[in-house]
């Protein structure tokens, strides 16, 4: 690590330098706290007594090397400060123990990687498939002979890759895997940036997950928190008995969920955040970063009303500038509400950096609509169809989040108007929607098999409805709704190209029937017809399409029985669509 750079915020491998490091002579230890009076180490190695750390002149950068501590051994930080005497964890140690202790532990993050091949072929996905598979590790699958029911990273690896080629999803999205100490804040709320969280084993167990997805052709993402973290007196909360992280009491200075903001204007903090977001992509081979909130950063406190953060937007331009210098094939992606503009344009074209930005006006659009009656619809088709009238101001991606399916939201089944069956029916419908609609895709864990239950961080998806005829038709559906869009060029290459897309029909005389077709480069085009009316629809279209998929399929448990492949001929006298029902359909 360059020192100047540190401190002058622009520091993206801080991490080398900062925390604990293995040596031939012991460990050496390192922190940053310009404000602490004094600092000592204590550890399994010191037998829990302090050994005093030493101060670089007035540089803020205190360390100590130890030649007893070794790797797996557990130490804290005691500082020293306007606060009085207060044990921290190290903001920059690679471990820590379960919550609720929280010690610090010393890891050899050496791996050797196998994923070359993955590596040399990755991209950003700009013009490819990606359907992403949002999943909370520890609640993804539980042991029924464990305390929290927790799996460890890499006993998951072959259930998760197995899941993931049967349901053609590309990537899978992990929420945050930085150690946290309140279950319930799911990662969000975090005490440690550098350390892989210890719910579920090591950073070594962590890499051989990535290393084994990467290696079954599935790609990883992560989701980053860069705009709060935990306010527990052992974190980063006056770190060197002042506000260091933090912005000093304020109105600005906690966030909505009650965690301390950071503060943006000080270019160590900017050089910390820097330095994980590269940790994560560097030691680990995450293929991207979903950073959270970034409306929080964008505007004080997430209100447009209160202006934008001009040292925050600087912090996120230079850090995702330089993390495409350091890993050009790495996504960046925001999650962002905001109208705010050039979210995914380059930092050189004066855009923010990002490589997508998360579609929650298509999202929220989507939703209510399929919230309201069939009558109530008639006069809603710009729910639908709104979406496309800024859609190629930026590079989007279409989520159906774990967001969407808590604290008394409903699950996207659930949420839909209408009796069981109809539920599902139009479930169907809205997620052949969703996958020829432009934009990358992602679902939360529970979406494919049409959950009724709200996501609980504690409990396992419901896995046993798929024993019932109607959850288990509804997942072989979504397999093959997954198959045919990662399979498909027209429905993927042209996203970004307003060529590749077009509307066949809009809600016309208010039957609420619409229809898509996408095309590409390469090859015929492909469209879908979709009925979001309890009432049979039709359409009548000038070129010859042939059915390949039908939603309302016996095999899906809709009520119309699938014709034989050799008959299965184009239609020249147009669609009759069953009600609540969509056909994917391909040129001849």
């Amino acid at each position: 690590m360059n020192k100047q750079d540190f401190y002058i915020g622009k520091a993206f491998d801080a991490y080398t330098y900062f925390g604990a490091h293995p040596t031939a002579d012991g460990v050496v230890f390192r922190t940053y706290a310009p404000q602490a009076q004094k600092i000592a180490v204590i550890g399994d190695f010191t037998d829990w007594h302090e050994e005093e750390m030493t101060q670089d002149g007035l540089s803020g950068i205190w360390s100590l090397l130890n030649g007893n501590a070794k790797v797996g051994q557990k130490y804290k930080y005691v500082v020293y400060g306007a606060n009085g005497r207060v044990e921290h964890c190290d903001p920059y140690g690679f471990g820590m123990e379960l919550r609720p202790d929280f010690a610090s532990v010393i890891r050899d993050l050496s791996f050797e990687f196998s994923d070359e091949e993955w590596m040399k072929k990755r991209s950003r996905n700009f013009g490819d498939p990606m359907n992403i598979y949002e999943i909370h590790f520890g609640s993804w699958k539980h042991k029924t002979d464990a305390k929290d029911g927790w799996y460890e990273y890499d006993e998951l690896a072959d259930d998760l890759i197995e899941y993931c080629h049967r349901h053609h999803f590309t990537h899978v999205e992990f929420m945050p895997l930085n150690e946290y100490p309140f279950d319930g804040s799911w990662g969000y709320q975090s005490t440690g940036y550098f350390s892989p969280t210890s719910r579920y084993g090591t950073a070594r167990q962590l890499q051989t997950l990535i290393d084994r997805l990467h290696k079954a052709n599935i790609g990883a993402i992560i989701d980053f928190v860069p705009a709060h973290f935990a306010t527990d007196s052992y974190g980063l909360k006056r770190f060197d008995g002042s506000e260091l992280y933090e912005y000093p009491a304020s109105d600005v200075g906690n966030s909505e969920w009650g965690t301390c903001n950071f503060i943006y204007s000080r270019y160590e903090v900017c050089s910390f955040l820097q330095s994980a977001a590269n940790y994560w992509l560097t030691e680990y081979h995450f293929d991207g970063i979903r950073m959270d909130a970034v409306s929080r950063l964008i505007y004080w406190m997430g209100d447009e009303n209160r202006g934008v953060n001009p040292r925050s937007i600087e912090f996120i331009k230079r850090m995702n500038a330089g993390l495409h210098t350091l890993h050009p094939t790495a996504m960046l992606i925001a999650e962002d509400s905001t109208a705010y503009p050039n979210v995914t344009k380059p930092v050189d074209q004066d855009g923010l950096g990002f490589d997508y930005k998360w579609d929650l006006g298509w999202m929220n659009d989507t939703l209510d609509y399929i919230m309201k009656t069939s009558e109530e619809r008639k006069s809603l088709s710009e729910r639908l169809t709104f979406s496309m009238y800024y859609y190629y101001n930026e590079r989007y991606l279409l989520p159906l989040s774990h967001d969407e399916v808590v604290h008394g939201k409903r699950t996207i089944v659930d949420k839909i108007y209408g009796n069981y069956e109809e539920k599902f029916a139009q479930a169907r419908v809205l997620y052949m929607y969703m996958m020829m609609h432009p934009g990358k895709k992602l679902n939360f864990m529970g979406n494919e098999i049409g959950m009724f239950r709200e996501w609980d961080e504690e409990k396992e998806p419901d896995w046993f409805l798929l024993k019932y005829p109607m959850h288990d038709s509804f997942n072989k559906y979504m397999q093959e709704l997954g198959r045919i869009y990662t399979s498909t060029p027209q429905l993927y290459e042209w996203d970004d190209d307003n060529q590749g897309f077009e509307w066949l029909t809009i809600n016309e005389n208010g039957n609420n029937v619409f229809g898509i077709k996408r095309s590409c480069g390469e090859g015929k085009p492909v469209a879908a017809l979709f009925n979001f009316s309890d009432q049979k629809g039709h359409h009548h279209d000038k070129d010859k399409w042939v059915v390949t998929l039908n939603s309302d399929w016996e095999e899906f448990s809709g009520s119309t029985k699938r014709p034989p492949a050799d008959i299965n001929v184009p239609s020249t006298d147009g669609f009759d669509l069953a009600p609540f029902s969509a056909l994917y359909l391909v040129m001849e």
